[in-house]
């Protein structure tokens, strides 16, 4: 038997609840910790909308490969949605959260997945394992541990010293086809969408349009495929926001399935969470580490004794 201090079921805090973070949330559901809760902002920038729990900002109440996500409007709130086996989405971009959770659902774990490229407010403070996604994360110094998103042979890795592969700003090849796959905004304004995702589309066509001070502007596909992803219409977007992406192979079948990346991802995420709980059951991981301030200068006890990089099987990758 477990000491009793020990979580069985721990609560997990997500930032973000866009398609890679759904893709963390479906691996870790799946693996038995359904105690989830995904934060998002009020108006989402997902574009892969139909692998995206972030719908439920939107929609209420939405379905990811089976499983549920329901949107929720306090923190408390989050135990209603785990006895109905849903994931709760809760608008608090700013984890406001935080400082309303009642004793029984503090965060055992804090996993950031806006994939902002950036720290966004994230330090070692905020739960006992704090894990970043990609790049803009310091494993050691502001996470714990930091898991790679970087297609290629390291996607999904977990470095507990360190940082993510820097940003390229070039996505994973499909087809040949690179950056044409894009759909980006081609100046500030409104978007709004004129095609749906799952539609074929051809080069140089109009799937939409970005509008500012009653002049617009064309947004139109740079290759034929699938319409993978799309912005929602009516969101204010900046000039260069990725708008959508268009799948060259034209199956329509791939937009509602979470990717392999999402997934790899997710399983690096599920592999961290697993050794700090087996760290709690050793009693090589203290229950609770310092609640520290980002810039304290204090350094937390280790919290791991694995090396700094643990490759995971992933299966396919590119």
């Amino acid at each position: 038997m477990l000491p009793s201090n020990i979580p069985t079921s721990p609560t997990i805090l997500i930032r973000g609840a866009g398609d890679l973070a759904t893709g963390v949330a479906l691996e870790l559901y799946e693996a038995g910790l359904r105690h989830l809760l995904l934060l998002e902002r009020d108006r989402p920038l997902a574009v892969r909308r139909l692998v995206a729990f972030s719908e439920a900002v939107f929609e209420d109440r939405v379905d990811v490969e089976g499983i549920a996500a329901f949107r929720i409007d306090a923190p408390d709130q989050a135990v209603v949605a785990w006895a109905k086996g849903e994931i709760p989405v809760l608008v608090d971009p700013d984890m406001a959260c935080l400082k309303q959770f009642q004793p029984r659902i503090v965060p055992q774990v804090l996993i950031d997945a806006l994939l902002a490229k950036r720290n966004t407010g994230v330090h070692r403070g905020l739960a006992p394992l704090v894990i970043g996604l990609g790049p803009g994360f310091i494993a050691g110094k502001d996470v714990h541990c930091v898991v790679e998103t970087h297609r290629g042979h390291g996607l999904g890795e977990i470095r507990y010293t360190g940082s993510a592969f820097p940003n390229t700003g070039i996505p994973g090849p499909v087809l040949g086809k690179s950056l044409e796959r894009l759909l980006r905004a081609p100046r500030d304004g409104v978007f709004t969408a004129c095609r749906a995702i799952g539609d074929m589309i051809q080069e140089e066509e109009t799937v939409g349009q970005v509008e500012a001070h009653g002049t617009i502007a064309p947004v139109t596909a740079q290759t034929s495929g699938v319409i993978r992803g799309l912005l929602r219409s009516g969101v204010m977007v900046e000039k260069g926001l990725k708008l959508g992406d268009v799948d060259p192979r034209g199956e329509t079948w791939r937009c509602r399935r979470v990717s392999d990346k999402a997934r790899a991802v997710g399983r690096g995420v599920l592999q961290a969470v697993r050794a700090h709980l087996d760290g709690l059951r050793a009693g090589t991981v203290p229950e609770l580490e310092p609640r520290l301030k980002p810039d304290s200068g204090q350094t937390p006890p280790k919290s791991h004794p694995e090396p700094s990089i643990v490759p995971i099987h992933l299966g396919r990758t590119g």
